[in-house]
């Protein structure tokens, strides 16, 4: 989310958020993003296979063409009962008899309505015959139809993942603010009652986003009824098949190994041979965690950023050591005499 993307908005900003979540669409044979053609056409080719399977008829036989066409309509129905279903159930039934037809003109245009880029109905009904568009008050309903038409296309279904929710608790209106977590509560409501079946919705948050009353999640009262945490919750065992989990931070000995796997990357990605030593790796987050409240304010960004900055030091300068980088006064200035005892045993875990 940002500024021009939310969840709810007035001049396109749900819109928008549709859109980017469309263009990012990603299966495993394109993480990229961008696979909602690739997902359509696969669609149509597993009918086809499945239909020439099940009547032993050969590519290019007429009665092979009918038994497809009539599974495509058994599809296109089940989506057809949902809201909005019909429209939906009407472009995949005209995208696949373009693939089939090569009509590649008419495939772009069907394309280009279910990634929400035609403003205007009148675009619409010109372009593909339908008076309906994707709009900021309805996107949400059309994610639903996907994920419901995915699992018919042979996935388990579709996971929806939005980070910077904090843009919403920055909105500055606090009128917009509950509109927003007010289209929030209705996706809660959705998959907890079985209104959105497949789906998977996962937003990442800043505690401070979610818990403060005044503008955050828990500002709007129903939502802070749903998601609040119980009683028996504590750090080190918290419920993680609650609706809101809490991200514990990385300890010492994890922090380790992620920056033992950036050196092999950095290694991999510059074509050289990696010298930094465990005792090395050991000493640099023992540095990085004797700092005053670091055993529970470090982030994992300060780490990377500092380590990588080590690593590319190295690796323009081949004399250096990654020893006396760290011995050096530039980078002493963050070591402590006041170290937790957690982290002390922690240390002492890792560099035994």
């Amino acid at each position: 989310l940002s500024p021009e993307r939310r969840l709810q908005g007035t001049r396109g900003q749900g819109l928008a958020t549709y859109r980017e979540l469309i263009g990012n669409l990603a299966t495993k044979t394109r993480p990229e993003g961008g696979a909602l053609t690739l997902i359509l056409d696969r669609w149509i080719s597993s009918v086809q296979a499945q239909a020439a399977q099940e009547t032993g008829l050969q590519p290019g036989d007429p009665a092979l063409s009918a038994a497809v066409d009539r599974k495509i309509v058994a599809v296109t129905s089940q989506i057809s009962e949902l809201v909005h279903g019909f429209e939906f159930a009407t472009l995949l039934s005209k995208y696949y008899h373009a693939y089939i037809e090569q009509d590649d003109e008419t495939r772009m245009k069907v394309i280009r309505w279910f990634r929400g880029e035609y403003a205007l109905k009148r675009e619409a009904k010109e372009a593909l015959g339908v008076n309906i568009i994707i709009t900021d008050d309805d996107w949400y309903d059309y994610l639903k139809l996907f994920a419901v038409f995915f699992r018919l296309a042979g996935y388990a279904g579709m996971m929806i993942m939005i980070d910077e929710l904090v843009n919403i608790y920055k909105i500055p209106n606090s009128i917009t603010r509950q509109y927003n977590y007010e289209k929030m509560l209705t996706m809660y409501n959705d998959t907890l009652q079985g209104k959105a079946k497949y789906l998977g919705i996962i937003m990442g948050a800043t505690p401070q986003a979610v818990e403060d009353r005044r503008r955050g999640v828990y500002s709007y009262e129903a939502l802070r009824s749903r998601l609040a945490e119980g009683k028996f919750s504590r750090p080190g065992a918290r419920d993680m098949l609650a609706p809101v989990i809490r991200l514990e931070p990385l300890t010492a000995a994890e922090m380790l190994v992620l920056c033992d796997k950036l050196a092999a990357m950095h290694a991999g990605l510059y074509g050289y041979s990696q010298s930094v030593t465990d005792e090395d790796l050991a000493e640099f987050i023992k540095i990085e965690f004797s700092r005053v409240g670091a055993d529970s304010n470090i982030t994992p960004r300060e780490v990377i950023r500092d380590f990588i900055e080590l690593l590319d030091l190295m690796y323009q300068h081949p004399e250096m050591k990654l020893a006396d980088l760290l011995a050096s006064e530039e980078f002493t200035y963050t070591k402590s005499e006041a170290v937790s005892d957690d982290a002390a045993t922690a240390f002492a875990e890792f560099t035994l």
